[in-house]
C-alpha cells in the first residue's frame, strides 16, 4: 500500500474518530438532564457511569468479534449503534428516554474504540503508531469540545433549535454519523482475517496475567475516570464557587476539550521527538497541578487555569498507555485492544464515586477523588518503555 494510498484510507477513519468523540456529549448533557428533571449529583452521574458501564461488557467480545468478521466491519457495526443512540433523544429527554440513549451510545463506543485503533494499525503500520493514535484523538477532540457549544446554541435560541432545545446537538452528530457510515463504508480496506481458532473470553483475560497489560489497563481507567469525571465536574465547580449560572459554566467543558485539541495535535509532534517516557511524565505533573488549582482554586481564572492544564496532561495518556499494551503483545492485537477499551469502565467508576463524595462535601470531594487516578499515573511512568 502506497503513501499516498494510506492518506486516503485514513480520512474515512479519522472521520470515525470524530464519531469516537460523540460520546463525550454525555458530559454536558447530563448537566442539562439534570436541571431539566431536578436530578441530584449522585443521580446525574448515573448517565455518564452508564455509557461507560457497557465497556466492561462489551470490549473483549468485539476483540473476539473482530477476529470473526473483521475490523472495519466491526468498525460499521459500532457506527450504526451509535446512529441509533443518537436518533433516539430527538423523541423526547425523559428520565427513560436518555437511559436508552446514553446505553446504546456506550454500546456503540465500546464497539468503535475497540476496533477503530487495531483498523488505523493496519493501515499505518506499526511505524509512529503513538503519534497515529494521538492525531485520532486530536479528531476526537474536535466533536468533544463542539457539542457543549452546540448544546449551548439550541439552548439560548429565542425560538427553540427545531423544537429541540439543546438537544438539537444530538440532531448535529446523528447526520455527522450518517455521513462517516457511508464513506467508511465506501473505502475499499485490505485485511486477511485469521484462520486460528478465535481467543475464548478466559484467554483474553488471561493477558491480564502480563504485568504491562494489568498495568496499562489501570492507567486507562484512571485516564478515562479523570476525563469524564473533568467534563462532567468543570461546570459544577464553577457553578458552586464563582455562582455562574450552567449556560455560562458549560464553556468550562469546551475549555477542557480545547485543550484535550491542543494536546493531541501537539502531542502526535512531540511523540515524534521524545522519549515517550519524558512526554508521560511530562503529561502526568501538569495533571498534578491541574487537580491542586481545581481542589483549591476559588476564582474564575485560577479554575480554568486548572481545567485547562488537565485538558492537555490527560490529552495523550490514552494513546501512551495504549500503545505500550499494543505493542508489547505483538500476537493478540485485537485481544489486546478489547481489554485496554474495557478499562474505560473507569468512566463507570469515576463518575459514581465523584458523585457521592460531591453530594456529600461539595466538588472538591469530587476533585479528590480524580486525584487518586492521577496518583497511580505516577506509578506507572516505570513501564514506559516503547
Amino acid at each position: 500500500m502506497s503513501k499516498t494510498n494510506k492518506s486516503i484510507y485514513l480520512v474515512p477513519v479519522m472521520l470515525c474518530f470524530f464519531c469516537m468523540g460523540f460520546v463525550d456529549l454525555v458530559g454536558i448533557a447530563s448537566n442539562y438532564v439534570k436541571e431539566d428533571l431536578g436530578l441530584s449529583d449522585s443521580v446525574a452521574n448515573i448517565f455518564p457511569s452508564l455509557v461507560f458501564f457497557w465497556f466492561l461488557i462489551f470490549s473483549v467480545p468485539t476483540g473476539m468479534l473482530m477476529n470473526k468478521i473483521g475490523r472495519k466491519n466491526t468498525v460499521l457495526l459500532s457506527l450504526v449503534v451509535t446512529i441509533l443512540s443518537l436518533f433516539i433523544p430527538l423523541f423526547g429527554n425523559s428520565f427513560a428516554v436518555m437511559l436508552i440513549a446514553f446505553s446504546m451510545l456506550g454500546i456503540g463506543n465500546a464497539l468503535m474504540q475497540t476496533s477503530i485503533n487495531p483498523l488505523a494499525m493496519l493501515i499505518i503500520g506499526d511505524k509512529n503508531l503513538a503519534s497515529t493514535l494521538t492525531f485520532g484523538q486530536f479528531v476526537k477532540a474536535i466533536a468533544s469540545f463542539l457539542a457543549p457549544y452546540l448544546a449551548m446554541w439550541g439552548a439560548t435560541q429565542a425560538i427553540p433549535s427545531f423544537g429541540l432545545n439543546w438537544r438539537v446537538l444530538f440532531l448535529i452528530y446523528f447526520v455527522m454519523g450518517l455521513i462517516s457510515a457511508a464513506l467508511l463504508w465506501a473505502t475499499p480496506i485490505y485485511e486477511e482475517l485469521s484462520k486460528e481458532k478465535s481467543s475464548s473470553f478466559a484467554d483474553c483475560l488471561r493477558l491480564l496475567g502480563k504485568p504491562i497489560v494489568l498495568l496499562s489497563f489501570l492507567a486507562i481507567m484512571c485516564h478515562v475516570g479523570i476525563d469524564v469525571g473533568t467534563n462532567t465536574t468543570a461546570p459544577k465547580l464553577l457553578m458552586e464557587r464563582v455562582g455562574m449560572t450552567l449556560n455560562e459554566a458549560a464553556f468550562a467543558t469546551s475549555l477542557y476539550f480545547i485543550f484535550r485539541t491542543i494536546g493531541s495535535l501537539t502531542g502526535s509532534f512531540f511523540l515524534r521527538i521524545l522519549k515517550t517516557r519524558w512526554f508521560f511524565i511530562i503529561s502526568v505533573v501538569l495533571m498534578a497541578a491541574a487537580m491542586l488549582l481545581m481542589f483549591v482554586g476559588d476564582t474564575k481564572t485560577l479554575l480554568y487555569i486548572g481545567i485547562a492544564l488537565v485538558g492537555y496532561g490527560n490529552s495523550n495518556i490514552f494513546s501512551m498507555a495504549f500503545s505500550e499494551a499494543l505493542l508489547s503483545v505483538p500476537d493478540k492485537q485485537n485481544e489486546v485492544s478489547g481489554l485496554m477499551i474495557m478499562g474505560l469502565f473507569g468512566g463507570t467508576v469515576f463518575p459514581l464515586l465523584m458523585g457521592f463524595a460531591s453530594d456529600a462535601v461539595g466538588q472538591a470531594g469530587a476533585v479528590a477523588i480524580m486525584a487518586i487516578g492521577v496518583i497511580y499515573l505516577f506509578t506507572y511512568i516505570p513501564r514506559v518503555k516503547h
